[in-house]
């Protein structure tokens, strides 16, 4: 008799651990709906983290060459759902933003074929350079919380833009110097075929994106070390 009245309670009410567990369950999923917890911690070791940040490297060091292509090719891969964007950076995947991105994109191309007006471009470039690494290293870190993908986005993103963007300024002036200005669109070409490489790298290629851009800065670095240390010594 005991048990059968036990039997019907438990089928009335259920198993009482389970029952007790939902309950807590329940309680503590309306109290992280109701109180703002904690920040989930970054997975920096996951997968998705690290192919975040080699996309944002290859991007941002894309925009050093070109600061608008690496820009439109995000904001087209993620209008058509290739990758997800970071929050607060959606807008980056809207019409209007495509648009935007693609007629800054024409008009900046056209005009580094432009004899002088390239090497004028290249005294405002450089903070705008710096400025699309930043947005594109942000932009396609989602898993990252905000502390540590901005300040990835500053200093990495940021400083491989400016690196990359002064060596190719440097170039230009080299150009100018010794052809007069005629050599400049091989340069300017070069360029560009460098930042639509290295972005569709760094969204349909990742790491290897990422191994290119290493590369590539090492590279930089060292040419302007031997540029320094020639303005050094013909100053001595």
């Amino acid at each position: 008799m005991g048990g059968s009245c036990q039997a019907g309670q438990e089928q009335q009410h259920g198993r009482p651990g389970t029952w007790v567990l939902g309950a807590r369950r329940s309680r503590v999923a309306v109290a992280q709906t109701a109180l703002p917890g904690p920040a989930a911690p970054d997975n920096l070791g996951s997968v998705d983290s690290l192919l975040g940040i080699a996309a944002g490297l290859a991007l941002s060091t894309a925009a050093g060459l070109r600061v608008f292509v690496p820009l439109m090719l995000t904001s087209a891969a993620a209008r058509f759902g290739y990758i997800t964007l970071a929050p607060g950076m959606t807008w980056i995947g809207s019409d209007a933003a495509l648009v935007a991105f693609a007629t800054a994109t024409v008009l900046e191309v056209a005009a580094y074929y432009v004899p002088w007006l390239d090497t004028l471009l290249d005294t405002i470039a450089t903070p705008t350079a710096i400025t699309a690494g930043v947005i594109a290293m942000a932009a396609v870190t989602p898993e990252l919380s905000p502390l540590v993908r901005w300040t990835l986005a500053v200093v990495a993103g940021g400083g491989a833009a400016s690196l990359v963007q002064l060596s190719t300024a440097l170039l230009r002036l080299k150009s100018s110097a010794l052809t007069a200005g005629v050599g400049n669109p091989v340069v300017a070409t070069g360029e560009l075929v460098g930042s639509i490489t290295l972005a569709l790298l760094g969204l349909l290629a990742p790491l290897l994106g990422a191994a290119f851009v290493v590369v590539l800065l090492i590279a930089f670095a060292r040419r302007m070390r031997r540029l320094r240390g020639r303005h050094r010594t013909r100053a001595a």
